[in-house]
């Protein structure tokens, strides 16, 4: 009986660590997005679906909807674009390489508030260094996070910067798995330098991209940080991420019906996601090369 029971008291405390910080604070939102809750009472009336009715005929979340989607959008593809294309330059195991990854690396351990509050002093209107840099070339000075149009922008910019490197090792890794043998081939029948990469290292790295995919679009709808600390969600509305406005409903307003109402929708929206992507690119995807 003993050895029978071996094998799971191996397996209980990380089964117990994801209970208590995984599917019990699941079903403990579950259970509070049904109810009107305002963390002072005791009270807990049950409302049924109405956090979500409010949710859904509220404008501010569409459009923190459609701001957390355009994020994704465009901050994924740059993101895992540019550090394959890194990625395929440092390969190589030389000095110079090993500098670099460090180097690019390093803002991934980085505390988010302070790269935050860096960037935002980098990209300050009064007195930010990349206003400082325009100015001589007759640019004038951008309202960097004051401008609808410009703010969305620079949380791309800052979160790819930071992002980047994690992406960056872990495709050197993927790269690395390639047999040397088929780069040889490749060279041997004469191929140039952009088909190999074409027809050789991009079809081969395809489970490391898919995976860095998951990962990073799951990010992407959870940023958070950046945007509390360089923009709060402005200006009009224009960085308003979903994980934002969940904060300032559960911890501002003290909405915690709407606020975990809102957490279900998400985790339901980052599900779906993983559904479809696995449908559309996961059968495009070869772990055998």
């Amino acid at each position: 009986m003993l050895r029978k029971l071996t094998p799971y008291l191996f397996v209980a405390p990380l089964m117990i660590f994801i209970a208590v910080f995984t599917y019990i604070p699941i079903l403990t939102s579950l259970n509070l997005s049904v109810r009107e809750w305002n963390f002072l009472s005791s009270n807990m009336p049950f409302v049924g679906l109405r956090n979500y009715e409010q949710l859904l005929l509220s404008r501010d979340f569409w459009n923190s909807l459609r701001v957390t989607t355009l994020f994704a959008v465009f901050s994924v593809p740059l993101r895992l674009g540019a550090a394959l294309v890194i990625a395929n330059y440092l390969v190589r195991e030389t000095l110079s390489s090993r500098l670099l990854r460090g180097a690019l690396f390093l803002p991934s351990v980085t505390s988010t508030v302070s790269i935050a509050v860096v960037f935002s002093w980098v990209f300050s209107t009064d007195y930010g260094m990349m206003n400082a840099l325009l100015e001589p070339f007759g640019l004038g000075r951008p309202q960097w996070l004051q401008d609808p149009h410009l703010a969305l922008w620079v949380l791309i910019f800052v979160n790819t910067w930071k992002q980047i490197g994690y992406d960056i090792v872990i495709y050197i890794a993927g790269l690395q798995a390639i047999p040397r043998e088929l780069y040889d081939a490749a060279s041997v029948d004469g191929g140039r330098r952009w088909h190999v990469f074409r027809r050789v290292t991009l079809p081969l790295v395809m489970p490391t991209t898919y995976f860095l995919l998951i990962i990073s679009v799951i990010e992407a709808f959870q940023v958070f940080t950046i945007v509390n600390v360089m923009t709060h969600g402005g200006p009009a509305g224009a960085t308003d991420m979903l994980v934002n406005l969940l904060y300032e409903i559960g911890f501002v307003l003290f909405d915690i019906g709407r606020g975990s109402a809102l957490a279900v929708i998400l985790f339901v929206l980052l599900v779906a996601l993983a559904i479809v992507k696995s449908r559309i690119i996961g059968s495009k995807v070869h772990y055998e090369a």
